[in-house]
């Protein structure tokens, strides 16, 4: 398949958004690209690092401009973080693709994914349960409204959900 567009993920922590995107990016040969690695490396510091020293705030203004930096490359499979979707302009950016896949997961799933990742800096409270809740909330209408396509990933080997993206990409 060939494509001029970039194939972006969508959803919460712990979907499967860096495995599935991994995958994909053998499966089509293209590059794959972590939004949260790629802020990490233009930031030189770890996302916990800019947590506390920039907040949630400064954290999201780096996201969106790693965001703009990424969609002006060549075609890539592009994992964005859980929260990417919170600001308008990143929607209205991921909206010029129709290849926009989200991966939907349980409450329950990402808890048992996302248990010993300490990499979290919104999870670091002792009860991530209630915070995972709350995002779900606020966060999974706007996946949805973002999609173009919806892939269940509870108990989904990875190598069934690239599948589904495979036939996805080649109907459109």
């Amino acid at each position: 398949m060939e494509s001029t567009q970039h194939i972006i993920l969508i959803g919460p922590m712990g979907a499967g958004k860096s495995t599935i995107g991994r995958l994909l990016s053998e499966q089509l040969a293209l590059e794959f690209v972590d939004l949260d690695r790629l802020i990490e490396e233009r930031a030189g510091a770890s996302i916990a690092w800019i947590f506390d020293i920039e907040g949630e705030e400064g954290f999201r203004e780096r996201e969106t401009q790693s965001l703009e930096f990424i969609l002006d490359t060549p075609a890539q499979i592009i994992a964005t973080g859980g929260g990417c979707i919170l600001r308008p302009e990143n929607r209205n950016m991921l909206a010029m693709s129709d290849r926009i896949i989200y991966l939907e997961t349980s409450i329950e799933q990402q808890l048992e994914r996302t248990a010993k990742d300490k990499n979290r800096p919104l999870l670091q409270n002792g009860n991530p349960e209630p915070v995972l809740v709350a995002m779900a909330a606020l966060r999974n209408p706007l996946y949805q409204q973002s999609g173009r396509l919806t892939v269940d990933t509870n108990g989904k080997p990875p190598k069934l959900v690239v599948h589904e993206i495979l036939n996805f990409l080649d109907e459109i």
